[in-house]
């Protein structure tokens, strides 16, 4: 794919930099020479990767993207090029608690980011980071193909489908005119090391397993497309830079496992049971949940088709190392060295 090529001293502008996915990518960034400037709040969990993975440059500030006018003049001062906007309240069950905050977050902050784009003059490509979960659920249990209808029923779902209307509403009426490509990406269930927030399944079991406990799953067999939290990053890189240089691309793509790599909810953490040495990995929750979609699946052949991208780690892989990454943590390892040793180990499956 030529990353190194194009991404060597590149502009790049990040949203969301202090979150898990947000973190590796701009670590991964940082090894290809980009100039990232980066803004979000501060990490919501201790530890964070974010943390661990420090040192970062000064251009890395804590600004809430709803705060246009801060937003706008960080946008204007870095001479981005491309914007990569990650920047969310990103879980279904904290969207019940608070739908006006996710709603404002993950709408109004797209909004007040777009709304910066359209003041900065040098910006030319523009990727908004959403979800598997934009999609109007079924429950068929068929894998989602971008051409399908929009929808969500959690808040977190919808607002991330409210999300690309936004994206398509300010591509047709400012961008698209100015010359400037915008496109929305989707991606399954990440994992991988470094994540801690609440209500996922990775971090539930990493605390449990320090607990000295098996997890609780609230849908064990709920079927997700898990993945590498690489996979999908390995792909925004691929599609933001096909952008930049002028590629006729779909203004949405999907980036997800293959089809032999969907699993159930308990299938998964009985896998991780067994990277961790455990006899019993996983315990029904008690009590009722909020309700989530039994089936989520993601065809990923047009990514394949346009970009040429493909998944490099199969299941047992991407458990593998995330196993490892967190064992490494517990012993006391340089995470930053140790998480940049992996990008540099998916870069040459990427080759």
């Amino acid at each position: 794919m030529g990353l190194r090529n194009f991404w060597q001293e590149r502009r790049v502008f990040v949203t969301g930099q202090t979150g898990f996915k947000g973190a590796w990518l701009c670590l991964w960034l940082e090894r290809l020479g980009a100039q990232v400037t980066a803004v979000a709040l501060p990490p919501v969990s201790t530890p964070s990767l974010y943390a661990l993975a420090a040192p970062w440059p000064d251009s890395h500030q804590i600004t809430d993207i709803r705060d246009t006018q801060a937003l706008s003049m960080q946008l204007a001062q870095s001479g981005a090029d491309v914007v990569i906007h990650m920047a969310a309240q990103a879980l279904v069950r904290p969207s019940y608690a608070d739908p006006a905050e996710t709603f404002s977050t993950n709408v109004m902050g797209t909004v007040s980011v777009l709304d910066a784009v359209r003041a900065a003059p040098a910006v030319r490509t523009v990727l908004v980071i959403t979800s598997d979960k934009v999609y109007a659920n079924d429950g068929s249990g068929r894998a989602f193909v971008e051409n399908d209808p929009l929808g969500g029923s959690d808040p977190y779902s919808s607002s991330k489908a409210c999300t690309e209307l936004v994206c398509r509403s300010y591509a047709k009426s400012f961008l698209r005119d100015r010359g400037v490509s915008l496109a929305a990406a989707r991606a399954g269930n990440v994992i991988g090391g470094g994540d801690w927030a609440q209500d996922r399944l990775v971090p539930d079991f990493i605390r449990a397993l320090g607990q000295g406990s098996p997890v609780e799953l609230r849908y064990p067999q709920a079927v997700r497309p898990w993945q590498h939290v690489l996979e999908p990053l390995g792909g925004y890189l691929a599609y933001a830079q096909a952008l930049a240089e002028g590629a006729a691309l779909p203004e949405a793509l999907n980036f997800g496992p293959d089809a032999q790599d969907f699993a159930t909810v308990a299938e998964l953490a009985e896998e991780l049971g067994r990277g961790f040495g455990l006899e019993t990995a996983w315990t029904q929750a008690a009590g009722t949940w909020e309700a989530e979609a039994p089936m989520l699946t993601l065809d990923s052949g047009l990514a394949g088709e346009v970009l040429g991208w493909h998944p490099c780690l199969n299941r047992a892989q991407t458990i593998e190392w995330t196993v490892g990454w967190y064992n490494a943590h517990r012993e006391g390892a340089d995470m930053r060295e140790f998480t940049l040793r992996q990008i540099a180990a998916y870069e040459e499956l990427m080759a």
